[in-house]
């Protein structure tokens, strides 16, 4: 497949690397550092900043080849914004969501890296996704369960700039940040608005109150 260009807000490329990350889901318009010492992400990232600056940021399952393990239908791609590179040849990037994409296929590559060919079109009102009006009040009852959740977990998160957000931002980074299985992030990340991922919180949460805390977990 040809590196084609969809037509959103970003112009973004629907040919992309990607770095398969456990436990760590990306949501647009949110920022993340990372830090890159691994040599195929070492070159993925050169080859990113000498081109367009975008990696996909997804999950891998508990399934397949160690080395390159099974893929969870939806990422993130994000950009770059900063790089650093350290004195014992890490680099230090923060990157920022921009549209979160389905899987069509893995590339066939000589790199050491992987791509996919991906479609944002499920996701493509994620441009706008801030722009959604919700009223903060609908989730005062998940922030407060969450706060309890984590410090059971010995979390510590600085609620009032959290709560200082809009309801997006604030879903977002608690979706990021929560003490959830790697499934439960992912079921977060494929919701389609805030009314959908405030009911996944909810459903989450509940398996978490239960008699089976700590070991059920949403399906």
């Amino acid at each position: 497949m040809e590196n084609k260009k969809i037509n959103l807000k970003n112009n973004l490329s629907t040919k992309i690397p990607v770095f398969p990350l456990s436990n760590f889901i990306v949501f647009p318009n949110t920022t993340v550092p990372l830090n890159i010492f691994e040599p195929r992400y070492l070159k993925m990232t050169e080859d990113a900043m000498a081109s367009n600056r975008l990696i996909g940021m997804i999950q891998p399952k508990k399934s397949g080849d160690l080395r390159n393990p099974d893929l969870f239908d939806v990422g993130c791609v994000c950009r770059i914004v900063s790089f650093n590179e350290t004195d014992d040849g890490r680099y230090i990037i923060i990157i920022k969501g921009i549209n979160r994409f389905k899987i069509l296929n893995e590339v066939e590559n000589n790199k050491i890296y992987r791509e996919l060919n991906v479609d944002y079109r499920l996701y493509e009102n994620d441009k706008d996704a801030e722009q959604e009006e919700f009223e903060f009040k609908k989730i005062e009852k998940i922030m407060e369960e969450l706060k309890s959740l984590f410090r059971k977990r010995g979390y510590e998160i600085n609620w009032k700039d959290l709560e200082g957000q809009n309801v997006y931002q604030t879903l977002s980074a608690l979706s990021m940040a929560s003490p959830f299985t790697i499934v439960e992030k992912q079921i977060l990340l494929e919701t389609k608005n805030l009314e959908e991922r405030k009911k996944k919180f909810e459903q989450i949460l509940s398996t978490y109150s239960s008699e089976f805390y700590n070991t059920k977990t949403l399906q």
